[in-house]
């Protein structure tokens, strides 16, 4: 029943289309991709770079193996996928061959069978052809990440007929086979540039191990040695791909592979109609903000902003988890998206995740802590500075929001533990992989995790949707066009559930309240309109990044600033780097186009659910007289005090006190021991803040110093 050599190849030379993007409203066409034609070559014609140079890089024995794999089905089996794949090239070119074989699959059970029919074929296609001919198919077929088959990517990738490539150039296309969807566009200076540059390295090693099995492929070490990575030429930057479009291209494409699970040979192949939320005039309000502030900096200080300044906008459906809009860069050849994904540290941005975790523990946001500054904790080898070391004295969580205090934050996040934290941040939107960018410890509430403006957007919209998260996406609906199929997303029973809880209620009014005191007359994000708008800024140690992050009950929008060096903002004007200053300037400006003609909404009232608890010292120090940017005021709180019920618990949050790390809870005092008052119990609250930020080396917390800044 598996199909002939003969059918295969018909197949693959049926026509290809490309696929077609709309806005939003589903007429308006935002952009078009896909490969329509392929130029294939004969064996002869490749030269034995390219050959070993695919082999290397992902088959390298073969001319000796069998048509499928064994050993390297069951580990992909038992690691799924993670320790390596299955396919060999005769399964990989069947599978190219067979599209009918990759088609949408949306449980195990259909890949099981995907796979197993992939493997019947593999058995027929080796028993009809040789193989050289196996070879030449595939490399005919696949996808390269620009064109399909090796022809075309010679083209792409060097501007040489395939003939002409060198071992380099050679190593360079089999590289790309791992992952041609990202490697294609990968531009100079970004993070998967870097990775295909280390994937090109292991390609060329495997060359070297193919020459001491085999003298006549591959390259002795001496001439591997002498290989340079081989710079791919820009990307093609026609209509099609210019400025946003090419950005909302490689973002489809992106999501039609993670969310759709479709690959990136069917995605070449084309004859998709796709469907997304985004809003043209918002997309252009994007360009025109970050265009205009350039412009306005420039006039205003006679110098321009350098051009390694990353600005990343995102906007998020609060309801839905839509993607609105976002700001990709000026040049979809030379910058990665610079709102999707390009990130970095979030700074004081990444406090409501505490504040919630802590609201979900029960703990009351008129509960005090110490403000002081400096403070030392248990854990961390120097002290937590807030920004300009002022001293608050005694304040509660809703000044600690407002100010952004980081010795009272730091306690906090130490009180309701870590990775509690983290868990919550998952939960409310934040990628998983982020995870791994910060260290599990008390600095977390400094905002070490790094993250993308879309992250943000769609972690606060989770505080206006009441506590329920909807996955961040852009896509909305795909079609088939030759079958008329519709296809399911992997995320559509959540989509269709409303979302999945990340905190209760409650948590998302109280925090969303203290979030609002953040907005105050005179900040630079303030909207004209006089609505109920709540966000909270964030800068980084050193001014590496700076944050905005504000919502209204409709919509989502996270401002970011960093630089593609990794190095200090330098924005000229700017007496300092905030993220009360740029960012939330640019928030404002953008979200009063977007929010034009859509209508004021309020926010929930705050319930101040929870325990009040007392973690400031006795007595009380006098806050200290150092100059600050702006006069703070505390917000009083008069409401009643509701019990300690939270009404969420989100994953790693238990019960049980870790008493040698919450050693200040009355739980883990002794009789004799006045609970909630330990001399090295301090927290705070700060506005501009400077948060001093340990980074964690062994089993102890490091000594560097960091300072992370927030001006409200």
């Amino acid at each position: 029943m598996a199909p002939s050599p003969a059918e295969l190849e018909a197949k693959a030379d049926a026509e290809l289309a490309a696929n077609v993007v709309y806005f939003e409203d589903g007429t308006t066409e935002a952009t078009k991709f896909g490969e329509t034609s392929r130029v294939p070559v004969t064996i002869d014609q490749v030269p034995q770079t390219v050959v070993d140079g695919v082999l290397a890089a992902e088959h390298r024995s073969f001319y000796e193996d069998n048509a499928i794999n064994p050993i390297g089905i069951a580990r992909g089996v038992l690691f799924g996928g993670t320790q390596g794949g299955g396919s060999t090239i005769t399964q990989q070119m069947a599978r190219n061959y067979y599209d009918s074989l990759t088609t949408n699959e949306t449980s195990a059970i259909d890949r099981a069978v995907r796979k197993f029919n992939e493997i019947l074929i593999a058995f027929k296609v080796e028993q009809n052809l040789s193989k050289n001919q196996i070879l030449e198919q595939y490399l005919n077929t696949i996808y390269f990440g620009r064109g399909i088959g090796v022809q075309a990517a010679a083209q792409g990738y060097f501007g040489k007929d395939v003939s002409e490539l060198d071992a380099a150039e050679g190593a360079f296309i089999g590289t790309v086979i791992q992952q041609p969807g990202n490697f294609g566009t990968a531009v100079p200076g970004s993070e998967m540039y870097e990775i295909l540059q280390e994937r090109w390295e292991y390609t060329v090693k495997g060359l070297v191990e193919m020459n001491a099995e085999d003298p006549e492929r591959g390259l002795t070490q001496e001439e591997a040695d002498a290989l340079e990575f081989p710079e791919p030429l820009p990307m093609e930057n026609d209509d099609n791909y210019a400025g946003y479009r090419g950005y909302i291209q490689e973002a489809v494409r992106s999501e039609m592979e993670a969310r759709y699970g479709l690959t990136p040979d069917q995605i070449a192949r084309g004859g998709y109609t796709v469907t997304t939320s985004l809003n043209e005039q918002w997309m252009k309000y994007a360009e025109e903000v970050v265009e205009e502030q350039k412009a306005q900096t420039l006039n205003s200080s006679g110098q321009e902003i350098p051009a390694e300044t990353q600005f990343g906008i995102a906007t998020v459906d609060t309801a839905t988890g839509e993607i609105k809009a976002f700001y990709g860069g000026p040049d979809p050849t030379q910058y990665a998206n610079q709102s999707l994904v390009q990130r970095q540290q979030a700074g004081s941005a990444f406090k409501p995740y505490v504040l919630a975790t802590a609201l979900e523990q029960g703990i009351s946001l008129k509960s005090t802590y110490d403000g002081d500054s400096p403070k030392e904790f248990p854990g961390l080898a120097q002290p937590v500075n807030n920004d300009s070391n002022r001293s608050y004295g005694p304040v509660d969580l809703i000044q600690s929001t407002k100010d952004s205090i980081n010795t009272s934050y730091v306690q906090l996040a130490i009180e309701v533990g870590p990775q509690a934290v983290i868990d919550t941040a998952l939960a409310a939107g934040i990628p998983e992989k982020q995870a791994e960018t910060a260290e599990v410890g008390p600095n977390i509430a400094l905002g070490t995790m790094s993250v993308a403006a879309v992250d943000q957007a769609g972690g606060f919209a989770t505080f206006a949707n009441g506590g329920y998260h909807m996955p961040q996406h852009m896509i909305t609906k795909i079609v088939d066009t030759e079958t008329g199929e519709e296809l399911v997303p992997k995320d559509a029973e959540i989509l269709e559930a409303g979302g999945r809880q990340a905190f209760g209620a409650d948590t998302a009014a109280d925090a969303t309240y203290a979030m609002q005191q953040v907005i105050t007359d005179n900040h630079n994000a303030r909207l004209d309109d006089g609505r109920p708008m709540a966000g909270k800024t964030g800068t980084s140690n050193n001014a590496v990044s700076a944050w905005f992050v504000g919502f209204v009950p409709q919509y989502s929008t996270a401002v970011g600033l960093h630089r593609t060096d990794g190095q200090p903002l330098v924005l000229p004007g700017e007496s300092s780097i905030y993220g009360g200053q740029m960012p939330s300037r640019l928030w404002k400006a953008y979200m009063t186009r977007v929010l034009e003609d859509v209508p004021a909404e309020e926010f929930p009232p705050p319930v101040y659910g929870g325990e009040v608890r007392n973690h400031a010292p006795t007595p009380s120090p006098e806050p200290s007289a150092s100059e600050e940017p702006e006069e703070v005021e505390s917000t009083p709180s008069t409401e009643p005090t509701q019990p300690a019920t939270p009404s969420f618990t989100p994953p790693g949050q238990g019960n049980e006190p870790d008493c040698d790390v919450q050693w200040w809870l009355p739980e883990c005092q002794d009789e004799d021991e006045p609970g909630g008052q330990e001399p090295g119990d301090p927290s705070g609250d700060d506005d501009d803040d400077d948060e001093e930020e340990p980074i964690r080396t062994g089993n102890g917390w490091g000594n560097n110093q960091i300072y992370y800044r927030d001006e409200e």
